[in-house]
């Protein structure tokens, strides 16, 4: 089956290889068919390989990078991640908490044989999804187990692994162990046909992360970038299509109630900044860029004005800040959640005591929204009507909105620990090996 799968992949690439070539940025295309790896050499202690998709599971796998540097300091750390994006945002967050950060190739024989010879890896630690099956059989054929941590499947995923159970369960079958986030991730990887005894639930990583709180110094900073004192402040971070819409109609009626209100948006995708700075200065709103700020040399270059009105809102186009800009929120509103995109991380504003607000679309934090909502630390709104509402409602008492952010807080920190029980699991599969990998492999 796998031969099978090469083989098509390889016709594939063939194919659209011109167009590829052509119209994509020649560098990226060179990453992708890991023909730009980097010469590791040998590793005398052996290398712990840990691969996560974009974004989201960088930052995921921040508590366990810094687990593994900590208890394992001989032992060198290769991040790998797959989209651009992610990549640049782990520059950010783990350059110095890893030896060596690379772009994941794409799924080709080839391509993952050099990267699996290249790092030469005791362990291969995956990041909550992106399982390929021709990455997991090449190193399966080369003795390294793979281990799935902070393990989610979307209902989309689970749908598909009982529509193909019959191929699915080959390529789960290479797998070492699954340890999964919750109950309800762990039914919906059964359902791929895979033996019980792989599976373990042990919780979100995510919850792990240092949540370091916002300093005085920080939060001047920022406000002086911003020319923000007094006012409200509404974060509205990971945003969608075509949420940004949804939201400047609820601040454009929220200004009229509460004149002094800011908001500072930062869309999810890099490529749409600019689509969402112009949607803002088409409905009238004194937009601008969060880079453009930075530009200008002086406060009075920064802050021009209009009449008595100056800039309200704020577009946060840089990667990697989103997780501090919360902290700077009175109300934080999570997107990817009124679009039917599945949600995104609700821990950071939470962590700093911020009341959270997403939509009804949460399907890959089913169980993380579902228990927010129940101890009183967000607010699930359904719509543009609900969010207005909502907002209304926490702008303007603001003894509300320390009372669910206090409880936001509190389901941060009750829920810690997953780290310690991953850490356990993975320690018998690195301390088996104790010579360099060239002896065993």
């Amino acid at each position: 089956m796998f031969i099978l799968y090469h083989l098509l992949a390889t016709l594939i690439l063939i194919f659209f290889f011109p167009i590829f070539y052509l119209f994509k940025n020649k560098g990226r295309f060179q990453e992708r068919l890991g023909l730009d790896l980097p010469n590791l050499g040998e590793s005398r202690a052996g290398r712990l390989w840990i691969h996560a998709l974009s974004v989201g599971e960088v930052l995921s796998a921040i508590p366990l990078v810094e687990a593994l540097k900590n208890r394992y300091p001989s032992r060198e750390i290769v991040l790998s991640v797959k989209t651009a994006t992610g990549l640049e945002v782990a520059r950010k967050k783990l350059k110095d908490k890893v030896d060596y950060l690379l772009p994941m190739p794409l799924d080709l024989w080839w391509s993952v044989r050099r990267m699996i010879k290249n790092i030469n890896p005791i362990i291969f630690i995956l990041v909550e999804t992106d399982i390929w099956p021709g990455l997991i059989s090449s190193l399966k054929r080369s003795g390294v187990k793979t281990i799935l941590v902070n393990g989610r499947v979307s209902p989309h995923t689970g749908k598909s692994y009982v529509r193909w159970r019959f191929l699915i369960k080959k390529v789960l079958g290479l797998l070492e162990l699954f340890l999964m986030q919750t109950e309800l991730d762990k039914y919906r990887i059964l359902t791929g046909g895979l033996s019980p005894d792989k599976v373990r639930v042990t919780g979100n990583i995510k919850f792990d992360r240092t949540w370091r709180p916002l300093k005085d110094t920080e939060r001047n900073r920022w406000l002086k970038l911003f020319n923000l004192k007094n006012g409200l402040i509404w974060v509205a971070g990971s945003t969608h299509h075509p949420e940004e819409k949804v939201i400047f109609n609820v601040f454009g009626q929220l200004l009229k109630s509460f004149p002094e209100l800011s908001l500072i948006i930062g869309p999810r995708e890099a490529n749409r900044f600019d689509e969402v700075y112009n949607l803002a200065r088409d409905l009238g709103f004194m937009v601008i860029r969060k880079t453009e700020l930075l530009a200008a040399p002086t406060a009075t270059a920064r802050h021009e004005w209009a009449g008595d009105q100056k800039y309200n809102v704020f577009i946060l186009n840089t990667l990697g800040e989103l997780g501090q800009v919360y902290g700077l929120a009175d109300v934080a509103f999570v997107g990817g959640s009124l679009a039917p995109t599945g949600g995104h991380n609700l821990l950071e504003p939470a962590s700093f005591s911020v009341p959270v607000l997403f939509g009804p679309h949460t399907f890959n934090f089913t169980t993380m929204s579902q228990l927010m909502i129940k101890c009183g630390g967000a607010k699930m709104v359904s719509d543009e009507s609900e969010l207005l509402h909502v907002m209304v409602e926490l702008l303007g008492q603001k003894s509300k909105r320390e009372q669910i952010g206090k409880r936001a807080k509190e389901f941060v920190e009750q829920n810690q620990g997953t780290l310690d029980r991953v850490m356990e699991i993975l320690e018998p599969y690195i301390e088996m090996f104790k010579v360099p990998p060239k002896l065993f492999r």
